[in-house]
């Protein structure tokens, strides 16, 4: 029997294209953290446009929550999904359809007539965005050697939030912008109409549009990003024929579910009582049907000798302890610090035109800072200690931001980016620790299981914020200042896992 730990040959990868796939992975992280944060920015014009000026503005608000939720759902089911496809058929060429998917259907948002359309689009192009991130960390933790390992996480990290500063400043750049673009775009022939109806409303079209430009990385990817090695040996000893296509529903199960959670909760949906049941039960079918793949996986694996007994129960357990991790991590920023740029524009005194931007912007920078930080950190003290000060770190970042100002300016823009450093600096983190609790002929599915499955909790947890902020009579300090407490959970969680520091990946 050869076991899936056994260690693959030595790497005859060249530095040249070593660096090539680190490049392709880190646009993709890029242009995806970057089109995650584009509906944010454009989502309210673009449901003006579609339900017409003459609609409640409470319609406007229902739809934008549910295109958000829908999203979070499409992303942890494309996790499993394209994690499930990367470890059947290979981690380049997987990735190549994840792009594609959230390029593609991204730009086709732009011609949408209804709202419903973006929702189903936004889903799809969710799919494409949660694969991507299992599969590009998947393959570049296995091409690049053990001792780069901790930079190469934390630029991980840092891609998602450099795509998101760019949002910040588009946003505070959008007249301008759309004034050029407009320039260009009659220059190249376009009839006025034309030019008129795609920029009109914010420009969110043309903006959903140009989201397919990143579907260009592909050619890249075809060309000069090699299959990783290790996933290359597992195919060979035949450990990658035991993924089947039927397995699949259990994820379309798991999705139902999990969009019939976010319904309970929402506005439209079911008073406290009934969806707390709601929620419970559809947990558990999401559990269930996000991990039915890979069991049904581990069981023929070891039908067939090629796992040893025993060691499927060990990779379900490290998927549900890594769900656990990410989804503190996610509930935390999705409840607590994304609300802070909609606080800003609250604050005495009446803050400048783009203080929303400007809280975003230095956020993100935090949180670029904090993502490679974390990263080194873990390399260097080790996974358990590191998650547990990052942490303490994010409560003490949260209470600092939120009990720590009172009006907006610069002392409010600083602590914006302490607390994005922080409550951010788990990305960095997880691109190092999630690899290592799983083997190679799982690792893709295992890893998008366990950082996207904390999506649904993160939306189930970000409508709960809006219930505090009620509930506090409108403040979203206090709001956001209790959902920082879900980081004690991490606190105790992560001495259950084990600690990887200095071992190699399976």
């Amino acid at each position: 029997m050869t076991s899936s730990s056994d260690p693959s040959p030595a790497s005859t990868t060249s530095n040249l294209a070593k660096y090539m796939t680190l490049l392709a992975a880190f646009l993709g992280w890029l242009f995806d953290g970057f089109e995650m944060g584009l509906f944010p920015l454009i989502g309210q014009a673009a449901l003006t446009d579609l339900l017409g000026p003459n609609s409640p503005p409470t319609d406007a608000a229902k739809w934008f929550g549910a295109i958000i939720a829908v999203f979070l759902v499409g992303a942890a089911s494309g996790g499993v999904v394209f994690g499930w496809l990367g470890d059947k058929i290979g981690r380049v060429r997987a990735m190549s359809l994840s792009i594609f998917t959230y390029a593609i259907f991204t730009g086709l948002c732009g011609f949408a007539t209804e709202a419903w359309h973006v929702a189903a689009l936004r889903f799809i192009a969710s799919l494409g965005m949660g694969g991507e991130w299992s599969l590009g960390v998947a393959l570049v933790n296995e091409i690049w050697p053990g001792k780069s390992r901790a930079l190469i996480a934390g630029l991980i990290g840092a891609a998602a939030n450099v795509g998101y500063l760019l949002v910040a400043v588009l946003s505070m750049a959008m007249l301008s912008f759309i004034t050029n673009v407009k320039g260009v775009l009659l220059g190249v022939g376009l009839s006025e109409g034309l030019t008129n109806q795609l920029l009109a409303n914010s420009g969110w079209r043309f903006l959903m549009i140009s989201g397919a430009f990143p579907a260009l990385l592909i050619f890249l990817i075809r060309l000069f990003v090699p299959e990783s090695e290790k996933w290359t040996a597992e195919k060979e000893r035949g450990a990658t024929s035991h993924w089947a296509n039927v397995d699949l529903l259990g994820v379309l199960a798991g999705s139902f579910a999990s969009l019939t959670i976010i319904w309970a909760w929402s506005p439209a949906g079911l008073s406290a009582g009934p969806a707390v049941g709601v929620t419970l039960v559809g947990l558990a079918i999401a559990v269930w049907g996000f991990l039915h793949p890979v069991r049904c996986y581990l069981r023929r694996s070891e039908l067939a000798g090629m796992i040893s007994a025993g060691e499927g129960g060990t990779i379900v357990k490290m998927m549900l302890f890594g769900a656990g991790l990410a989804a503190v991590a996610l509930l935390g920023t999705w409840g607590s610090t994304q609300w802070a740029s909609r606080w800003a524009a609250q604050l005495e005194p009446a803050p400048l035109m783009y203080a929303k931007e400007w809280t975003l912007i230095y956020l993100s920078a935090g949180a670029i800072t904090g993502t490679m930080a974390a990263a080194l950190s873990a390399g260097r003290f080790g996974r358990r200690i590191t998650y547990t000060v990052l942490c303490v770190g994010s409560i003490l970042g949260a209470l600092l931001l939120y009990q720590g100002n009172t009006g907006y300016g610069t002392p409010f823009l600083w602590s914006a980016f302490v607390a994005g450093g922080m409550t951010a600096s788990f990305y960095g983190f997880f691109p190092l620790y999630l690899p290592e609790l799983f083997p190679t002929s799982v690792r893709a599915t295992g890893q998008g299981f366990a950082f996207n499955f904390g999506r649904i909790v993160a939306a189930i947890g970000g409508l709960q914020t809006a219930t505090l902020i009620g509930f506090f009579d409108g403040s979203f300090a206090m709001a956001g200042s209790v959902m920082a407490s879900i980081y004690v959970v991490g606190i105790v969680l992560i001495w259950f896992g084990p600690e990887t520091k200095g071992q190699e990946l399976r």
